[in-house]
């Protein structure tokens, strides 16, 4: 792939094509960890505002006096929250030798302190499932991709000192201060994180009925650039794209490309601003509030949606959860139907308006979604809450159903709507 093969031909000109050309085995997603100035405040959001639940630390009270890291679950999504404790004091309190042994060994202080004080509460990582995490990084290495984190082993012990289960982790650049984690796990461990994070089956178990990470989104200087980037080194193929022509209002927009692994269940979307409109693109807003480029949104399924944003919505307007942006305007919800047609039920539809999501389809499929305001203090990263009807198709080895990834595609059709909400929201920001 070379820069003048890589071109913008927007959605009407875009012919998907799967190549099948990853360079290294890739599964899934396997988590997102966000740096923080204070994890337990963090993971404690999140657990309301989501309906996630704590499945395992590492922190002071397990023996690791270097950060404090909080993992947060439903169903197969998996948020880690991390902030470290002293930057003078870079040590363990159980003064182990090895950094493995409190949960990651690329957590030293001063880098998480830089990171917060240049972006505030951002994601560090976009953890990926793959076969081998030594292989994935030698190859992508190789070809081109900026190295982090050697590959290293970890152990998990047990108190008898008993290993039970290890896994290999490694990092690679993916954009700005984001890092692309690829973790393997062998020899039968199954903790919900990493090796030597404490569980802690004695939390309460919730769930507002989120099921996993559907797509995680970057915002960037220069698209291009960054996708051939990432392409090289992953063997990932363009799954989607839009152009500004395709999705902007006439006060902002963006051009996006969507990239996939082989079985397209990890897909990285990837943002630049547009320039020439009336007022700034949120995605510079976005850029310039954040200090460069880093990820923007995390697309969060679920298989009842108004189920999971009714219960969100319990716990906004500062009760511990998260706010949702404004919903569409009237005439949207009157056209809903003629665009959308039988795909949904008439309790369906009133439901979609009286929540004020979102519902757009493409030639396979629904996509019914809805944003939350940033999350923190910046207007920086947000959530979008997803779920997907129809795809389903049958598994090769089992021929049981599941639903085909990107199903109903990305809301071209909404992004309108989207940049009138984000910008009527930045217009109430003196900044």
């Amino acid at each position: 792939m070379t820069s003048s093969a890589l071109k913008l031909v927007g959605c009407k000109n875009f012919v998907r094509v799967n190549p099948m050309s990853d360079a290294f085995e890739c599964v899934k997603f396997h988590h997102v960890e966000f740096w923080s100035g204070d994890a337990t405040i963090a993971a404690s959001r999140f657990g309301v505002g989501l309906g996630m639940s704590l499945r395992c630390k590492s922190d002071a009270s397990t023996g690791n006096g270097r950060f404090a890291s909080y993992v947060m679950k439903s169903n197969d999504l998996v948020f880690a929250f991390t902030a470290p404790y002293n930057v003078e004091s870079d040590v363990d309190v159980a003064g182990a030798a090895n950094v493995e042994d409190v949960g990651h060994p690329g957590h030293d202080a001063e880098t998480m302190v830089t990171f917060f004080k240049r972006h505030g509460f951002a994601a560090r990582a976009v953890g990926l499932e793959v076969a081998d995490a030594r292989v994935a990084y030698e190859a992508a290495v190789r070809r081109g991709g900026r190295g982090v984190l050697e590959p290293v082993e970890l152990k998990h012990e047990k108190d008898d000192g008993c290993v039970r289960g290890r896994q290999i982790i490694s990092e690679v650049e993916l954009y700005g201060d984001v890092v692309l984690r690829f973790v393997s796990t062998h020899d039968g461990f199954n903790g919900d994180y990493l090796c030597n994070y404490v569980a802690t089956p004695e939390v309460p178990q919730v769930s507002y009925g989120l099921q996993r990470l559907d797509h995680a989104v970057g915002n960037v200087h220069n698209l291009l650039e960054t996708v051939e980037y990432i392409m090289n080194f992953t063997g990932f193929h363009e799954f989607a794209e839009f152009t500004a022509e395709d999705i902007g209002t006439i006060d902002s927009g963006l051009n996006s490309m969507v990239l996939a692994n082989n079985n397209e269940f990890v897909l990285l979307p990837v943002n630049e601003p547009t320039f020439g409109t009336k007022r700034k693109s949120q995605i510079q807003t976005y850029l310039e509030k954040n200090n460069g480029p880093g990820l923007q949104h995390l697309a969060l399924k679920t298989d009842d949606i108004f189920t999971t944003v009714r219960e969100m919505r319990k716990y906004s307007f500062m009760r511990g959860g998260f706010d949702f942006q404004a919903p569409a305007s009237d005439d949207y919800y009157r056209k809903l139907k003629d665009k959308i047609g039988d795909a949904l039920t008439e309790e369906q539809y009133a439901l979609v308006e009286e929540l004020g999501l979102l519902v757009d389809k493409d030639d396979q499929g629904v996509l019914i979604q809805v944003f939350t305001k940033p999350v923190g203090d910046r207007p920086t990263l947000f959530l979008e809450i997803i779920q997907r009807v129809g795809c389903m198709r049958k598994k090769p080895e089992t021929n049981e159903l599941e639903q085909a990834a990107g199903c109903g595609g990305f809301g071209k059709g909404n992004f309108s709507e989207l940049f009138k909400s984000i910008e009527a929201y930045e217009k109430t920001l003196k900044i």
